[in-house]
């Protein structure tokens, strides 16, 4: 089992490397870097590559690990036992499977993607640590040891918004996603777009690059973003001498709004382009 990049996903050879590393030392593949960037989009092309049912489990503030194993439904029970259901008899019935004993019990390898898991509770990593690790689990209500039968290729991402413990980072083959280059972005652009004029994606690139570069945003955008932005431009049709600057000045590009998300970045990039005005 070796992934060597998809169709719809372009994967730098280092990207690649940490992939199939992952796979070969049998380690959760933490994957970091700015949002936007390709990390959930990562953990479905390589198991569609690779032919593995895919199974997500997004966290949120409110997430616990407990809820990845199982929960169990004791008010359901309790409503059941009230009405005389025989199915109160069974506990099983009552066992609510959470997404790591779905990925152990499979009968086929499945890759199992952790999205996020910075936003949760900072012991979420550390409650995971011997599950992971040992790909094993007890349920107490069943009193049964819950064994994984084909271990499952497991994707972890991070946004980087709090700190992983280092117990769980040294579990994990750690890989940082970097923000495309101009060659690797327009080999994404060309994936997406691939009828889209050259002399217009020419000319996106530099006004989206002249917009990240701004210094002070507080946002940066991101691929994700321009990929939006491209498309905007394409169903509005609009004309390349929109995006183009006779004089190389900065200007307002048409539907900023794709790119800079609040308030604070978009009156910067005004601010910038008045002054650029006032020294033509």
């Amino acid at each position: 089992m070796k992934f060597q990049g998809s169709e719809n996903y372009v994967a730098t050879q280092d990207l690649m490397l940490a992939v199939n590393a992952s796979i070969t030392l049998k380690r959760p593949l933490l994957v970091k870097g700015e949002p936007g960037t390709g990390k959930t989009m990562l953990a479905e092309e390589v198991a569609q590559a690779l032919k593995l049912p895919l199974l997500q489990w997004h966290i949120k503030s409110t997430t616990k690990a407990q809820q990845g194993l199982y929960e169990y439904d004791a008010v359901s029970r309790l409503r059941d036992s009230q009405l005389g259901d025989e199915r109160v008899k069974d506990i099983h019935n009552y066992i609510v499977k959470g997404v790591l004993w779905q990925a152990f019990t499979a009968d086929e390898p499945v890759a199992l993607l952790i999205d996020e898991i910075d936003k949760a509770d900072i012991e979420f990593p550390n409650d995971l640590l011997r599950e992971l690790d040992r790909m094993e689990f007890y349920c107490y209500e069943t009193h049964e040891m819950v064994r994984a039968k084909h271990r499952p290729l497991v994707f972890i991402t991070s946004n980087n918004e709090k700190e992983l413990p280092d117990a769980f980072l040294r579990r994990c083959f750690f890989h940082y996603i970097k923000f495309p280059d101009a060659e690797t972005m327009q080999r994404i652009v060309d994936v997406h777009f691939p009828k889209l004029k050259k002399e217009l994606l020419t000319a996106a690139m530099k006004t989206f690059y002249d917009v990240r570069n701004l210094p002070g945003l507080k946002k940066k955008p991101s691929t994700s973003e321009l990929l939006d932005w491209l498309k905007l431009l394409m169903a509005e049709d609009i004309p390349l001498e929109a995006l183009q600057s006779a004089d190389s000045k900065v200007s307002v590009p048409p539907l900023v709004g794709a790119l800079l998300k609040n308030e604070q970045d978009t009156t910067l990039f005004e601010k910038l382009v008045f002054m650029n005005q006032r020294n033509r």
